[in-house]
């Protein structure tokens, strides 16, 4: 898993509610996160889950989702072997939920990070 998160606090919690379903390597900003999924990818063991922050430093993580998305297109990987991405973030406005679907993320959440939202939001996406 990736864990994309620029506040510390919020990324050392989130760690802690998901880590019982992997390892979990962290960025803290869109661009950090691009260069390990292209390293991951490169190496032959691309993320199965990435959770992004959508208000970060540097790239934000809707231009990061776009980019990754356009990374697994150019390699030719199907829409069943992507990486599933949960975007996050404090904003919970109609215009970025919908910026978000539309990149091509397959969940959205709201903090603060719920521990039974995370969980639910995982079980769904690996049990459908």
């Amino acid at each position: 898993m990736l864990l994309v998160e620029d506040e510390y606090l919020s990324r050392q919690l989130l760690g802690l509610l998901i880590k019982k379903y992997g390892s979990i390597d962290s960025a803290d900003d869109g661009e950090e996160a691009l260069r390990l999924v292209q390293k991951s990818r490169a190496e032959g063991r691309p993320y199965d889950l990435i959770f992004m922050d959508i208000v970060l430093p540097t790239m934000d993580g809707l231009t990061a989702l776009k980019r990754i998305r356009a990374l697994e297109a150019a390699q030719g990987v199907a829409v069943q072997g992507a990486s599933k991405i949960v975007m996050a973030s404090a904003l919970s406005d109609s215009e970025t939920l919908k910026d978000s679907r539309d990149s091509q993320c397959e969940a959205y959440i709201t903090k603060p990070y719920l521990k039974a939202a995370l969980e639910s939001t995982i079980e769904r996406l690996f049990n459908n």
